[in-house]
């Protein structure tokens, strides 16, 4: 829900399309900033009690935000900064929660458990955004972000009672050491950094789609309610496609992995088009599937193929490399717009991301990587 639910807090505080981008990229660049650090406390530490804290922190900032919008209008300065914190959690989250899915299931059954863990997901990408818009439109944006700040406690109760098996200990070392140790790891795997550095580029195209969507939705489509339809359409395509990586069982992952990314620039090139409502459904439809598939599989992969004891650590490489630049792609679609309009800009976004992807299968070792590991 946060993406629409932000963005209308934005518009309805009187700000620009410049000013949607550069919430979400404040919301986004403190996520960069701790993902490091949160892969080496992942690594070191127990990852569930680093998730716990995680989700108890956005239950604080999110839920604080949300009180803010609810009794007033307060500052976009300060949505931005409690953005941020919260994104800033996110950091220490997500690398553990990649290091966690191994030590609870079976490595022969883990893209059938990022495919379930997937479907769920792929249920609040359903829910989220359509409520999202209906919230937005009768009660304002506030109430969209309680209801979030809500499900981080339901996360971390649910975290709080998983039970784990104990995990063997590991000699302490330098903070610098482990984190350099991780960045061997990563870089000495090609398939691992030339997929991230492929999501590097997607990651300043795709805001194109959630920076310019809002406006257009605003101006022309009917407004808030309207557009969390339109991204709804991603969580439905992304329940297609957790659904369809339980079941595949591709001999060579990576390379499905990458033609289901190449679905990310169906939206953008829909929305330029000027395409009607429910199209514009379909071609999120579409890029929802392959983002969830794509996702399953590359998950998978790296945690077969990848040590646990450096799991989280590559995987924070992952999420570093993959969104250093995402608070850059939010900034800089208000401002393209302005120069060139809202529909090049779409244009270019949409043909710059398949440029981006296409190359990927042109690389050996990531046609090749088996889907079991050595």
């Amino acid at each position: 829900m946060v993406s629409i639910a932000l963005a209308f807090a934005v518009l309805g505080l009187g700000g620009s399309a410049s000013d949607v981008g550069i919430v979400l990229a404040a919301r986004t660049l403190p996520l960069v900033l701790s993902v490091l650090i949160g892969g080496v406390v992942a690594d070191r530490v127990s990852r569930r009690a680093v998730m716990v804290v995680a989700d108890l922190s956005r239950v604080a900032t999110q839920g604080l935000l949300a009180a803010l919008l609810i009794a007033g209008a307060p500052p976009i300065w300060l949505v931005a900064t409690l953005s941020g914190l919260t994104g800033a959690a996110t950091g220490f989250f997500s690398p553990a929660s990649t290091g966690l899915l191994p030590a609870v299931v079976a490595p022969e059954h883990l893209q059938q458990a990022n495919g379930l863990r997937a479907t769920a997901m792929s249920g609040g990408e359903i829910v989220g955004p359509a409520l999202a818009g209906v919230l937005v439109a009768a009660a304002g944006p506030g109430w969209a972000l309680g209801i979030d700040a809500a499900t981080f406690a339901v996360s971390a109760a649910f975290l709080a009672a998983l039970r784990l098996p104990p995990r063997l200990p590991r000699p302490r070392t330098a903070f610098l050491a482990d984190l350099r140790e991780g960045w061997t790891a990563f870089r000495s795997r090609t398939w691992v950094w030339s997929i991230v550095a492929s999501a590097t580029v997607g990651n300043i195209l795709w805001p194109a789609f959630g920076v310019l969507g809002p406006v257009i939705a605003k101006r022309e489509l009917g407004g808030a309610a309207v557009w969390g339809t339109v991204m709804a359409g991603m969580g439905i395509g992304a329940l297609a496609g957790s659904l369809v990586a339980i079941r595949v069982q591709p001999r060579r992952p990576l390379r499905l992995a990458a033609a289901a990314f190449t679905l990310f620039a169906v939206p953008p090139a829909a929305l330029a088009a000027g395409l009607p409502t429910p199209l514009l459904v379909v071609a999120t439809v579409l890029a929802g599937g392959g983002m969830m598939l794509g996702e399953s599989l590359w998950q998978s992969a790296l945690q077969r193929h990848v040590p646990a004891a450096s799991l989280s650590r590559v995987s924070a490489y992952d999420w570093f490399g993959s969104l250093a630049f995402n608070p850059l792609g939010y900034a800089i679609w208000g401002p393209i717009a302005a120069a060139i309009g809202i529909e090049p800009a779409l244009w270019v976004a949409s043909a710059l991301l398949l440029s981006s992807i296409l190359p990927l299968l042109a690389i050996p070792s990531i046609r090749e990587l088996a889907s079991s590991a050595p």
